[in-house]
């Protein structure tokens, strides 16, 4: 029985033509994947992880994982989600990993060169035109990320998705397979408890 989606009977999805073509063995078609999501890959796996370096690895890694298995995706939820999902759960693991090995101090994403990680992108933006804000901003970004990594891991990721990355409620239920209203509860504790640690090292709010 063959492995590939039939697209007349998938669901819509924007990734799905080149997700075929990849399934028949077209690499060039995971390269357009690749650089459709990995921004967002890259800053998932970073804001739930605190540690750039580590975020990259990781998001090589999920990316991996992806075209190793990519035939056994069946589109019965969008690609984006699958593959969000993957970042999600290797983020995760990895973390468990490190609970045991001394905590790198965060660094904000800002702060890191340009660098190619098979295929995988990772570059800093522009430099800011005052060096005295630039650092400001580096300090209170690095701040903030301190909060957020503290943060339990179901309050971490269910803040990044819908916060920081903009997801729909219904996404982060598709991407962390969880109940809406569980997504919902977990998310206003996330708030909470990050404008609290907040408070602690910036002041009020």
């Amino acid at each position: 029985m063959s492995n590939i989606i039939d697209s007349k009977k998938a669901i819509n999805d924007e990734d799905l033509e080149y997700v075929v073509l990849c399934q028949k063995g077209d690499t060039d078609a995971f390269d357009v994947l690749v650089e459709r999501h990995q921004k967002k890959m890259l800053n998932i796996a970073y804001r739930m992880m605190g540690d750039y370096d580590e975020a990259c690895d990781v998001t090589q890694e999920a990316f991996l994982a992806a075209y190793k298995s990519i035939k056994k995706f069946k589109a019965e939820a969008k690609f984006s989600t699958w593959l969000y999902r993957i970042v999600v759960n290797y983020s995760k693991n990895r973390l468990k990993q490190l609970r045991n090995i001394t905590q790198r101090e965060g660094v904000s994403i800002d702060d890191s060169g340009e660098m190619k990680i098979e295929g995988v992108m990772c570059q800093s933006s522009a430099n800011d035109a005052n060096p005295g804000a630039q650092m400001e901003k580096r300090e209170r970004e690095a701040q903030v990320q301190k909060c957020i990594t503290s943060l339990d891991e179901e309050y971490r990721e269910v803040l990044v998705l819908r916060d920081i990355q903009g997801f729909s409620y219904e996404e982060i239920k598709d991407i962390l397979k969880i109940p809406e209203g569980t997504v919902k509860s977990r998310l206003s504790r996330a708030r909470n408890a990050l404008k609290d640690c907040l408070v602690k090292v910036i002041g009020d709010l």
